[in-house]
């Protein structure tokens, strides 16, 4: 509820603070202004407004209605996902001293403890109490210094954004003449030091830019206690600028010229435009994609408008970050995850005001939520990538369909790339509703790598295999390495060992929230959950038996890394995984360190498949095809031959033939068969006829439905009953109930099932029907307690 003058003044897109009960803040957005009363309760007016213009735009909000329809989640998910935490203000106490109070004999030690903090400070918050009194539950405490009216307490909305200021130094203006600066000098002719602070401050003082307290320290070195001297001396003061944290330097260069290949493609990709707005551009791996991208950004800002590039990984974003900024130096920004919530504000507000520094966005799947205002060019590199699917928490949206939808609010074109496009894509390219660009080449004429399948069951019958290595795969790693070439190895899955096993009863240690085995991690000697985190040391002995015979099952990315390190002792040896790539800058030291040529062999995960470019490995080995391919998953074909593929394509880049070695129990599978050609065409007609058979995307769409709860007799019933509601409904496009293959998950067990939507059922009324079943579902009090989840679109 507003006054008449707050509503004149109240747009959309406008943040305001609201109360929820008695004491807790939250921010709100207002989404419309207008005369209708509740009719179910009683409004309350707003605590205040925040902003003094939008920061939400309208086209923003016309996306964020299309995700919370089409995905089927709430206006409010959308909202939480796509706004950087920063701008989301919620409520802290703050405890303030009763000035008037005078009985401090009445307080207990703790008591007295929080009234004498607050004799030094103005005021506490409920951390600071906590952290004071050492525990956690501290509002007892609090609630008898309010009966005692020793404190009061007041509810204040924080923000939680801070600009960077950056400390500058200037001198004094007392010593603007030139014989006041000459005694200046010779009052400090015996502080040596203070001497040299100043006459350095003179030499940086030339460029007429404003000197950073920082600067002047590295360039003269001098101690910043000097320095603090001479303010204190009134010789020097101190000042503060608020700065971007993110700012690009370098010197930026021309566009690489395209080759003929990579130029009939941009003039194909540019006619398509005219006619559709979506093209996808069907380019085998290194045939340099990326330059033609850069072009079309190239015209893009010329019309001056802004263009979003979209990555599924943040380790793509190291590479292809560098590559841009040689071209268009301080025109991008990125936005992604592993940046601070400070720096995404920063990206945020520089779109709001549309300045230069913001008009190429570089960024993860997030990007989509940004407050565009004249968006021209999407581009979605990797477009296969299952990484643009969210999966948890809602909204489960689906970055590359939501950037063609936000590409057409805005009246932009937007431009799919990928070596394997998803069936989905390439479906609608043959239907005529998406363009379709084929760049076949690889750049520099080199050919495509030449794919070896090695037969490990036949190496292990012949006892010719060393640890996870055969002697073949062996054979072509040392000559690589005799060439001085690099190598990168392919194994999906990270730690030591996925099982850790007692070999006199077989009991496996398991994780005592999931039903899942623990991953044995070497490095620590601790076994880990990857679905939960749950860890604990390694055991010596079989919980079950007591016998100290445990061996591990199975192998990951570290034991690769340690066996390489026996076996090649002379040559560096890195791994990419989860593990080795936490922090900000952990994609990049390793990335960093391979293009330098400090490791000789790579190990990782499937981090390495997608879109890097390395001009030294010639060589690409994958350890293990088969565990991809025999994955319950209907797309488990297209993810494998997808996967390998793009893993081989790191192979070979630069002048010569690169090699793939791809160790397989399977040689003769016939996904396996078409990498090795590397026949998309062939993949992509089994495939779609399989999906037509038994009713899959691209001619089905699909609807998963979850429920998670704690007890499992409770799930098991809500999905029963559930199920029979739906096939009343739905018929025999209803699948399930199922468990999935890990069906329980940080002690909740889960239970699926899958509404199949043939092509000429309609969709939104599908979704009607689903959402009135969802709704009696939920007024059972039986199943309330049950999380309910809708993923549309599921992958």
């Amino acid at each position: 509820m507003v006054t008449k003058s707050e509503a004149e003044f109240l747009q959309r897109g406008m943040r305001v603070a609201v109360s929820f009960g008695k004491t807790k803040m939250y921010t709100a957005l207002v989404f419309d202004i207008h005369q209708n009363p509740p009719e179910l309760y009683e409004a309350k007016e707003i605590i205040q407004i925040l902003d003094e213009k939008p920061i939400v735009t309208e086209i923003q909000l016309q996306n964020w209605q299309w995700i919370a329809s089409y995905y089927m989640c709430s206006l409010g998910d959308v909202y939480r996902a796509a706004l950087p935490s920063a701008f989301l203000l919620e409520s802290e106490t703050i405890v303030l001293k009763n000035e008037a109070f005078q009985n401090e004999s009445e307080l207990n030690d703790e008591e007295f403890l929080i009234f004498e903090a607050l004799q030094h400070q103005s005021q506490l918050t409920i951390h600071q109490v906590s952290d004071i009194l050492g525990k956690k539950n501290v509002l007892p405490v609090i609630n008898e210094l309010i009966h005692k009216s020793a404190v009061s307490v007041k509810e204040e909305i924080y923000e939680q954004y801070k600009p960077k200021m950056v400390k500058y130094v200037r001198l004094n203006s007392v010593y603007n003449s030139d014989t006041d600066l000459q005694q200046l000098l010779e009052q400090l002719n015996r502080a040596k030091k203070q001497r040299e602070a100043v006459l350095g401050y003179f030499q940086l003082a030339v460029d007429k830019k404003p000197i950073k307290a920082k600067e002047l320290e590295t360039k003269i070195e001098v101690s910043a206690a000097v320095i603090k001297t001479l303010v204190d001396k009134n010789v020097f003061e101190f000042y503060q600028i608020q700065t971007d944290r993110i700012n690009f330097k370098g010197e930026t260069n021309q566009l690489k010229e395209l080759n003929e290949f990579q130029e009939t493609a941009l003039s194909e990709i540019k006619s398509q435009f005219q006619e559709k707005d979506v093209v996808l551009l069907h380019g085998i791996t290194s045939s340099g994609k990326t330059e033609v991208y850069t072009k079309l950004i190239e015209d893009n800002l010329a019309s001056g408008k802004q263009i979003l590039f979209l990555l599924p990984e943040i380790a793509l974003t190291t590479q292809i970050i560098t590559r841009l900024q040689n071209y268009f130096g301080n025109q991008i920004s990125v936005f992604h995850s592993k940046y601070s919530m400070n720096e995404r504000v920063e990206v945020w507000n520089n779109l709001l005001e549309q300045k230069l520094k913001a008009q190429i966005i570089l960024g993860a799947r997030s990007s989509v939520f940004l407050p565009f205002s004249n968006l021209g060019l999407i581009i979605v590199d990797e477009e296969h990538e299952t990484s643009y699917k969210q999966f948890e928490p809602s909204p489960r949206y689906h970055a590359r369909d939501t950037a063609v939808v936000l590409a057409h609010q805005h009246k932009a074109k937007i431009l799919l790339g990928s070596a394997t496009p998803s069936l989905e894509s390439y479906f609608n390219t043959q239907n005529g509703k998406y363009g379709l660009v084929e760049l076949n080449r690889r750049f520099g004429n080199v050919q495509m790598p030449k794919i070896e399948l090695i037969d490990i069951k036949e190496k292990h019958r012949k006892k010719r295999m060393n640890g996870h290595f055969s002697d073949r795969l062996l054979t072509m790693m040392q000559d690589a390495l005799d060439e001085k070439e690099q190598i990168i190895l392919f194994q999906n899955r990270r730690g030591f060992s996925p099982v850790l096993e007692c070999t006199t009863c077989g009991v496996a240690p398991q994780c005592p929230n999931c039903d899942v085995s623990l991953t044995y991690h070497k490095y620590r000697s601790e076994l880990k959950c990857h679905y939960c985190n749950y860890q604990r040391a390694k055991p010596n002995s079989c919980s079950a038996c007591g016998s100290n015979t445990l061996d591990t099952k199975g192998f990951g990315t570290e034991q690769i890394e340690l066996e390489l390190k026996e076996l090649f002792p002379n040559y560096n040896i890195g791994r990419m995984d989860l593990d080795t790539t936490r922090g900000k800058h952990g994609y990049q030291k390793i990335i960093g360190a391979f293009e330098a040529r400090e490791i000789d062999i790579l190990v990782g995960t499937q981090m390495l498949s997608k879109g890097l470019d390395f001009n030294n490995v010639s060589l690409v080995g994958i350890l293990n095809a088969d565990n991809m391919l025999n994955f319950p998953d209907f797309r488990a074909h297209e993810r494998c031959y997808d996967m390998l593929v793009q893993v081989s394509g790191r192979a070979g880049r630069a002048k010569k033939q690169g090699n793939v070695a791809i160790q397989t129990f399977n040689p003769y599978h016939q996904i396996l068969q078409q990498v090795s050609t590397t026949n998309y065409a062939e993949m992509y007609k089994e495939q779609l006829q399989e999906r037509w058979q038994y009713h899959y995307p691209p001619y089905y769409r699909l609807i998963k439905i979850t429920l998670k709860h704690k007890d499992y007799t409770k799930v098991d019933s809500g999905i029963n009953w559930l199920a029979k509601a739906l096939q009343n409904v739905f018929h025999e496009n209803v699948l399930g109930p199922t468990a999935p293959v890990v069906s329980r998950v940080r002690n909740q067990y889960i239970k699926n099932l899958t509404i199949k939507i043939p092509p000429k059922q309609n969709l939104a009324e599908t979704k009607r029907q689903l959402e009135r079943i969802k709704t009696t579902f939920q007024s059972v009090k039986e199943f309330r307690p049950i999380r309910f989840i809708v993923d549309v679109d599921a992958q």
